[in-house]
């Protein structure tokens, strides 16, 4: 939505204190509705970039694919996200919660062994098998609010 009237003055008097050099964004949907839980309208790649960033700090260096939960690499640790059924599976239970099948079907860590950090609904898995495998576990939505 454009700026009008008292906001659009606002941010003339601005460009000419400031200069040219300052840019606009426009907000997109609300990731979290008032529950906490993730807005539904939200889509993959928004939240996909969210998480990445909220892992590693910077931005994620390439554009997220709707079909492939591995999000990059940062430092060396792996970042996935199982949501809205990225690995092809779109019931509740499955796609979205780490399995012993699910994390057999996840890309391998790019760099062929490393730490990996899995983001998702629930996980299945003990901690020895987490442990074991390298990997650490986030749930959503409750570790995008402790960020």
């Amino acid at each position: 939505m454009p700026a009008t009237g008292a906001g659009l003055q606002r941010l003339r008097r601005c460009e000419g204190q400031c200069g040219r050099g300052v840019r606009y964004c426009r907000l997109g949907r609300t990731l979290l509705d008032e529950q906490g839980n993730i807005n539904g309208d939200v889509p993959f790649a928004d939240l996909a970039r969210f998480v990445y960033l909220l892992e590693s700090g910077v931005p994620v260096p390439t554009r997220p694919r709707k079909d492939c939960p591995l999000l990059g690499v940062h430092h060396g640790r792996a970042i996935y996200l199982l949501y809205n059924g990225v690995l092809g599976d779109r019931r509740p239970a499955s796609g979205n919660v780490l399995t012993n099948a699910v994390l057999a079907a996840l890309p391998p860590h790019p760099d062929g062994s490393g730490p990996r950090v899995v983001y998702g609904e629930a996980c299945r898995l003990s901690d020895a098998t987490l442990g074991r495998e390298d990997v650490t576990f986030r749930q959503i939505p409750y570790s995008l609010r402790e960020g």
